[in-house]
């Protein structure tokens, strides 16, 4: 057989699938790379979650509720009190984690010929997912401080013209929240073309936001073509879940519909979501804990002569070094796994308990006075 096998489309032959490391906690015993909530659920909301996974399980020889009308109503409340207002459940989309709720608009809304936009550096799944769905993918440049310049963004928007803008706020890998008038300004550009686009503001790490810092959910009832995800993962402490979800125009929703895979949502996931949801207030009890801890790693940070990126999520972005991976496997070593992402030079930080944090500061102080090299550049 003289042809490459298996028969892969072109454009992803050599690429390496995404993952981030994850290496044996026995071994690393201090994992802060993938920004996961490090507070596990109580034994009671453990044990409520477990009961109604019991109840479910006794249903499993059905399909689940393909619409998923309880979850959905029960995330509309939600976000109802999490800086949205007259949210609907009609208003509300779920699947397995934010990854799938994003490639569901690239699949309703992307395609050949339509272009996806967002601006680096940013989440780097982003433009895999346009990838996915054979659409054409454009990132501009955030500044030096990772900020939007929004003149510049508006210009792009308008340039590109495209179907799908990606915004996370705050942003993956440096935290950097966008200003209200950063959203209203892109949802008037994309608004302003045909056929018009989709300005997708990704908020999976929202509920970390610092004091003063407002959700694009507070703009749903003044633009149509403005989408807010959200994830389960995060500050729900629901990782092994998989649930994310949006709010958007009912119109959106319905499109969406159209591409999900037939009971894309299993009876499990539901029954585990909306157990969760009837303990939000211990799972996100946490929060208020994590922003204090990573307000104190930025402080401690940047007295230790790092640069570092202000930060509304639950991870920092930190540098610079002249070989960050070498500061990466000097972690390692030492039993800290942090991420080697964002630009040259950078390395993420997530947030971990106070004990995790102190581990994560010696090693990092014993890294970089190994040798002069790994000092920041």
């Amino acid at each position: 057989m003289s042809a490459a096998f298996p028969p892969l489309r072109d454009e992803l032959r050599g690429i390496e699938p995404y993952g981030a490391p994850q290496l044996d906690p026995a071994l690393v015993p201090v994992q802060l790379n993938v920004n996961e909530n490090p507070y596990g659920p109580s034994p009671e909301t453990a044990a409520d979650i477990a009961h109604a996974v019991g109840e479910a399980a006794t249903t499993l020889n059905r399909y689940p509720d393909r619409e998923f009308v309880e979850l959905r109503s029960a995330l509309a409340a939600y976000l109802n009190g999490s800086g949205g207002s007259g949210i609907t459940p009609e208003m509300v989309w779920a699947a397995n984690g934010s990854n799938e709720v994003m490639l569901q608009l690239l699949q309703a809304f992307g395609g050949p010929g339509r272009v996806a936009l967002s601006f680096a550096p940013t989440y780097s799944m982003y433009p895999e997912y346009a990838r996915d769905a054979l659409t054409e993918w454009h990132a501009g440049r955030r500044a030096e401080d990772f900020s939007l310049d929004l003149d510049a963004a508006r210009e792009l928007v308008l340039d590109k013209r495209p179907v799908v803008v990606l915004l996370p706020s705050p942003n993956n890998p440096t935290g950097t929240a966008l200003p209200p008038e950063a959203v209203t300004m892109l949802c008037e550009a994309a608004a302003s073309y045909e056929p018009g686009g989709l300005v997708v503001v990704d908020e999976a790490y929202g509920e970390f936001r610092r004091a003063g810092t407002p959700s694009a959910l507070e703009l749903l009832p003044q633009h149509r073509n403005l989408v807010v995800t959200r994830t389960m993962s995060k500050a729900f402490a629901l990782a092994g879940a998989r649930v994310g979800y949006l709010a958007a125009d009912p119109a959106v929703c319905d499109a969406i519909r159209v591409v999900r895979l037939p009971y894309h949502l299993s009876a499990v996931t539901q029954a585990t979501a909306l157990a969760a949801l009837r303990h939000a207030p211990e799972l996100l009890g946490r929060v208020d804990d994590l922003r204090v801890e990573r307000d104190a790693t930025v402080e401690w940070l940047r007295r230790e002569g790092f640069e570092v990126a202000d930060s509304d999520a639950n991870f920092v972005l930190f540098g610079r070094f002249a070989e960050r991976h070498a500061v990466w496997r000097g972690l390692v070593d030492r039993g800290v796994l942090i991420r080697e992402t964002g630009p040259d030079g950078w390395l993420r930080v997530s947030i971990g308990t106070a004990e995790e944090m102190t581990a994560f500061k010696d090693a990092l102080l014993e890294t970089v006075r190994q040798t002069s090299e790994e000092r920041p550049a």
